[in-house]
């Protein structure tokens, strides 16, 4: 019975590490994009999403599909570092869906000389060859 017990509460704590670990390299990523961006480097911050045909970008203007689609848009509407200004993440959810998914939920904010923006945001994360990436994003 103990070694039953001893088992049990071994797969439990393997488990609950291993989420952990993933939630950590998730916040890890979106800290990195948010340094990138400060940075003024769209280039490093897209490093958080998947360089596929397959990303897809939804925000005020429609979906958009493919990563160089994704950053091409980015650099349209954020042409210099006073249109960047400086991101922030508020993460509200960060959640496992399945083994290799999580969805996170959080808010944006922009703090620019020409004026602030800001909205909420959700994304679904995939651990693709190893590495968490961004494979949908619905901003607004």
């Amino acid at each position: 019975m103990k070694s039953i017990l001893l088992s049990i509460l071994l797969y439990i704590s393997v488990f609950c590490a291993a989420q952990s670990k993933d939630e950590r390299a998730i916040r890890g990523l979106l800290a990195e994009q948010t340094a990138a961006w400060n940075r003024g480097d769209i280039e490093g911050f897209m490093k958080g999403y998947w360089e596929n045909d397959s990303l897809m970008f939804i925000g005020k203007s429609g979906v958009t599909y493919g990563w160089t689609n994704t950053l091409n848009n980015y650099k349209r509407g954020y042409p210099d570092t006073a249109a960047m200004g400086k991101l922030s993440f508020t993460l509200i959810k960060v959640e496992k869906i399945s083994r290799k998914n999580f969805q996170v939920v959080g808010k944006w904010f922009l703090k620019r000389s020409i004026g602030d923006i800001g909205g909420h945001y959700s994304l679904l994360l995939r651990k693709i060859k190893g590495n968490w990436v961004i494979i949908a994003d619905h901003s607004s």
